[in-house]
């Protein structure tokens, strides 16, 4: 361990890893994180976002990590998270908000091969991380934060087959996480929230203008939801959380 990291668990930070921490709603999170006095590791596909976020994390006065990373890669997964506890020495949170959809997206328009590329990214890739860093999660007695979609609390005819699909299924994965793993003490929470003002709406097959994003959720309003949950004490699990915006 480096003397910064020394330094950081000296002082009792706290560590969150938050998946798709390049940018948008992930960006925020780690940046929220840090300015809450915690260490942030951030992991992406893209490594000079990654660079960006980190940088930006030490600039509010969090040690930080950037790990390129594709969340459907298991042994990459598992090696991130090798160096997360090299780096720091301990892991107390995971904010998994990487994530993925597709423009063609309806059953008449729809490839298989995206599909699987969708599910694979927004259902199996927090799995994986997840299963990776339990058992820190169990030491720490730690907090997962699974940002899901309005889409997995409530149907959303214009989200597609494979997002629904798939961040609907992310409740059942949350609360089987609770259910058997309160007893060490892991809490996990799954958020849900509305539309929010990113580049992710790119991906949309209509993309909604600047009119529109205006009156979206941003990304810092998602991040202080996910710190509220982070900073809970650890006697309170927050199990699901929607967050919208007033005007849908």
């Amino acid at each position: 361990m480096d003397t910064a990291s020394r330094s950081g668990a000296a002082r009792g930070r706290k560590v969150v890893w938050v998946t798709g921490g390049g940018s948008g709603t992930g960006r925020a999170v780690a940046l929220a994180a840090a300015a809450a006095g915690w260490d942030a590791a951030v992991s992406g596909r893209r490594a000079a976002a990654l660079e960006e976020t980190a940088a930006a994390v030490a600039d509010r006065g969090g040690a930080a990590l950037a790990l390129p990373l594709d969340v459907q890669d298991g042994a990459a997964v598992a090696a991130a998270r090798t160096a997360v506890l090299e780096r720091f020495g301990r892991l107390d949170a995971l904010v998994l908000a990487a994530g993925l959809n597709t423009p063609r997206r309806r059953w008449d328009d729809q490839e298989m091969a995206t599909f699987r590329d969708v599910v694979a990214t927004n259902l199996t890739g927090p799995a994986s991380v997840v299963d990776a860093a339990l058992p820190e999660l169990r030491s720490s007695g730690g907090v997962v934060v699974v940002i899901s979609s309005y889409s997995g609390w409530a149907f959303s005819p214009g989200a597609g087959v494979a997002y629904s699909a798939s961040k609907t299924a992310l409740g059942s994965l949350v609360r089987t996480l609770n259910d058997q793993e309160g007893r060490h003490g892991v809490r996990a929470c799954h958020l849900c929230p509305g539309d929010i003002a990113t580049d992710f709406l790119d991906q949309r097959p209509e993309v909604p203008d600047a009119a529109a994003r205006a009156s979206m959720l941003t990304a810092d309003d998602v991040a202080r939801t996910v710190q509220f949950v982070l900073d809970s004490p650890p006697h309170v699990r927050v199990d699901e959380l929607v967050v919208s915006p007033v005007r849908r």
